[in-house]
């Protein structure tokens, strides 16, 4: 049954975790001098957070490459974190897609995000492969093995990828990519804690046997997060539409709404097992650094 978040400190839920969780972040390569700007701030505010990765998104048709190149290798060289780079079988060939890869390697880059992408024509439009091009994430996943031993992370969807028939149809696709080689499932963002659970039995069951990290995206503008959700196959609750009833123009009481709603989710996956969260940080640090803190995962201090 579906349930409003109970709300933080009221003692349902362990406030801090038994070890300490574990938590990446994922940024979008920026457009402008002001988003660099704004990226870096955010990158500043995380990185003594001390996440696992860093994840740098891959614009429709490589609109993107050099810019999601040059911020994973920036990454690197200033943080001093694994970053991850997003990769996608969209609009370019087996041969363009292999030497983009091997320029990441070169560079000292050994983790990529594999997945199908979006059409070039965006999201909600229909897919079709490229002449001479990977068919599909899988298709990619072992075609980045053969080149190097990346450490690779794929895509998983909860509530099922938009495409796919049904969600037995979208599990099989899912474990193809786990035996092309995917070392790590990541999930499109979701707000109900049971849609997760539910899924990650599932795929246990059908054999995926890497982990499930729960994608999580703190909800600042429930307009924007909402259209994105109607595109991407996530339901948007009723209770959640609720929360951000006639707070249009309220920025401070959406944000603390929002960050109570995804406290109370990790909390909850929390004391399912989860070990993990993956952010959408959509380039602001805010957010997920209040809710990290709130989750125990504060900036590592040297011992004095």
């Amino acid at each position: 049954m579906s349930t409003a978040p109970l709300g933080l400190g009221d003692g349902h839920f362990p406030a801090r975790a038994p070890q300490r969780l574990k938590v990446s972040f994922e940024f979008f390569p920026p457009k402008t001098e002001a988003m660099e700007k704004t990226l870096w701030e955010a990158v500043t505010r995380l990185a003594p957070l001390a996440p696992t990765f860093f994840s740098v998104t891959y614009g429709a048709g490589g609109s993107t490459r050099q810019r999601t190149h040059d911020t994973v290798v920036r990454l690197k060289a200033e943080t001093g974190i694994d970053p991850a780079a997003h990769l996608t079988c969209v609009a370019a060939t087996r041969d363009e897609i292999d030497e983009v890869a091997r320029a990441y390697w070169d560079a000292g880059i050994r983790h990529v995000v594999a997945l199908r992408g979006d059409p070039p024509s965006g999201m909600g439009g229909k897919y079709s492969a490229h002449p001479g091009g990977y068919a599909n994430a899988a298709d990619l996943v072992a075609g980045l093995k053969k080149i190097a031993p990346f450490q690779i992370s794929v895509a998983a969807y909860p509530e099922k990828h938009p495409d796919s028939p049904d969600p037995a149809a979208d599990l099989d696709n899912l474990k193809r990519k786990v035996d092309a080689g995917a070392d790590r499932c990541i999930t499109q963002f979701f707000f109900e804690a049971d849609d997760f659970l539910g899924f990650r039995d599932r795929a246990s069951a059908s054999g995926v046997n890497v982990p499930i990290v729960p994608g999580i995206m703190p909800v600042s503008n429930f307009q924007s997060v909402n259209r994105i959700a109607g595109l991407c196959g996530s339901k948007v609750p009723t209770w959640l539409a609720s929360l951000f009833d006639g707070l249009d123009d309220d920025v401070e009481t959406r944000r603390m709404i929002a960050a109570t709603v995804a406290g109370d989710l990790c909390r909850r996956l929390q004391s399912e097992g989860v070990e993990q969260f993956h952010f959408y940080t959509l380039n602001r640090a805010d957010l997920t650094f209040a809710i990290c803190h709130l989750l125990g995962v504060r900036p590592q201090r040297s011992p004095t």
